[in-house]
């Protein structure tokens, strides 16, 4: 098995937010999207941890009327892209952003109907504070779906994941896909984390041949 090999925690330069925001991400935002909305959550308040240019929050409030969504990331660089999305789109009553850390958010206890998160774990170098604060702001009865990739277990499973999804990307866009890689967890270690929070059987799944995902409601 490949160690974990952190890469930076915030990525706030501007290639690197341009870079992201250039990449095709459709196909896995659409499938987020899909399988979080296939739960028949409560669209009230939902918050998107770890946000990036605002992707996912653009395609659920497309999806949903009623959705809003409070949208966080700490990235400037990468708020400064999803603001003018968000603008663009037309969608300034509904998706609030707000820059923050998100292992110690500036939301209350029980503030949220559903937390989402699309690939922020393997950024952060002790996840397990992020995903509890994320369980801390969700209300009892909320939806808790996050996604992430899943670390493969050689470097030629590495190259090969490279070359299947990022063939037409550029080098920089290739190198970030490869450390986020090499930074993801594990199944194994994801859901660890999940039953030291309280979480556990089939509520952590392997749903890609990248991607584990963490599907729950909060019971108190």
């Amino acid at each position: 098995m490949l160690p974990r090999v952190l890469e930076p925690e915030v990525m706030d330069s501007v290639a690197e937010a341009r870079d992201y925001d250039a990449m095709d991400h459709s196909e896995v935002n659409h499938r987020f999207v899909g399988d979080f909305l296939g739960l028949g959550p409560n669209l009230r308040r939902v918050l998107d941890v770890g946000t990036g240019t605002a992707l996912i929050p653009l395609l659920l409030c497309q999806k949903r009327s009623e959705a809003h969504v409070v949208a966080v990331d700490y990235a400037e660089s990468m708020l400064d892209l999803a603001q003018r999305h968000v603008r663009e789109a037309g969608f300034d009553r509904r998706i609030e952003l707000h820059r923050g850390d998100a292992k110690r958010m500036a939301f209350a206890a029980d503030s949220f109907t559903a937390v989402i998160s699309n690939s922020i774990v393997h950024h952060i170098p002790e996840p397990g504070l992020v995903l509890a604060e994320m369980l801390r702001v969700l209300s009892p009865g909320g939806v808790f779906f996050v996604r992430d990739l899943m670390r493969p277990e050689s470097d030629e499973q590495v190259r090969h994941l490279v070359k299947t999804y990022a063939a037409g990307a550029n080098a920089h866009q290739q190198q970030l896909f490869e450390a986020s890689l090499r930074a993801a967890l594990t199944l194994e270690e994801a859901r660890g984390l999940m039953e030291s929070l309280g979480i556990y059987g089939d509520a952590v799944q392997a749903t890609s041949d990248r991607h584990w995902t963490v599907s729950a409601t909060k019971t108190a």
